[in-house]
């Protein structure tokens, strides 16, 4: 079986329903425009609408009881986030911002509601997209537990350099913006562990670093390292109804997540070349270095 520690649907919400669907709850829908880093959903608190994002990125992150926060997900355009509160009633179980500037529809959760009770594609459609995000937790919660910090970090790596990797002249810059602390979060790691990681990865010349920066020099490695940690985006795609176009903006467009590098080239690396293994995270040197990611 392909586990899988994506961050991202594999086909977005609005890319799932037909064009009558499509239309109608977009007309139900709020715009609204938001600048980066700014908080659109807060945790705890109640539900009074759904978002449906047409362009941009926002991060989904949520706190334990320790002050320990984690990314859960990453969500783009096509997707809706808030959902789950708009359905049960209940306080909302995350917090989501922006990454970027961001086009987002806002729709009432009694209006959101409304329209799957009369709409059953489009409620068949939710499920489809709350099976996936179940599956994919499931097999990080999995993940955690069968392999090490480096293999896990590898293996997102390279998920996002094949969902928003830019090709630039000294490698494949990924163009999300993800501190270590948010790397940490999402491979169910310390701080601490990644930044070993990313300077071990660093020293042997396969990624370098800035703040919120990661650029991919040497994909082979990654690939190694990860091993048996596949992507999500090694699984099949479910098909969505219009035959998955761009997902870069929903603004006049609905589709699938583009699945290759902005240069038009496809996004998997290379074949490895036999490149040596990662040793193990507790082999890796200090992490003190200011040179990382924060």
């Amino acid at each position: 079986m392909a586990t899988q520690v994506g961050l991202g649907d594999r086909v977005p919400f609005l890319a799932r329903l037909d064009e009558p669907a499509r239309h109608e709850l977009r007309s139900l829908g709020l715009p609204q425009s938001v600048g980066a880093d700014t908080v659109v959903l807060h945790e705890g608190e109640p539900s009074t609408h759904v978002l449906l994002v047409l362009d941009g990125w926002l991060r989904v992150t949520a706190s334990s009881a320790n002050g320990h926060e984690g990314l859960l997900a990453l969500r783009g355009p096509g997707d809706v986030v808030g959902e789950l509160a708009a359905i049960d009633g209940q306080t909302r179980s995350a917090r989501v911002s922006t990454m970027s500037s961001a086009r987002l529809l806002a729709v009432r959760s009694a209006d959101f509601r409304a329209f799957l009770e009369r709409t059953p594609g489009a409620a068949l459609a939710l499920v489809a997209v709350l099976a996936d995000r179940l599956r994919i937790a499931d097999r990080k919660r999995l993940e955690a537990a069968a392999h090490t910090v480096p293999e896990r970090l590898a293996r997102l790596l390279l998920d996002l350099v094949e969902q928003h990797g830019t090709e630039q002249t000294d490698g494949i810059a990924i163009a999300i913006g993800l501190s270590q602390r948010e790397l940490a979060g999402s491979v169910g790691a310390s701080r601490e562990a990644v930044a070993r990681v990313l300077k071990e990865l660093r020293d042997r010349g396969v990624v370098t670093t800035d703040r919120r920066r990661v650029v991919v020099r040497r994909p082979e490695v990654l690939r190694r390292i990860a091993g048996s940690v596949h992507s999500v985006t090694d699984a099949p795609r479910p098909a969505s109804p219009r035959g998955g176009a761009e997902r870069r903006s929903m603004g006049d467009a609905t589709g699938a997540r583009n699945g290759g590098l902005r240069s038009g080239r496809p996004a998997k690396p290379p074949a490895p070349t036999d490149p040596p293994a990662l040793p193990d995270q507790t082999a890796l040197p200090d992490p003190t270095d200011p040179t990382g990611l924060e």
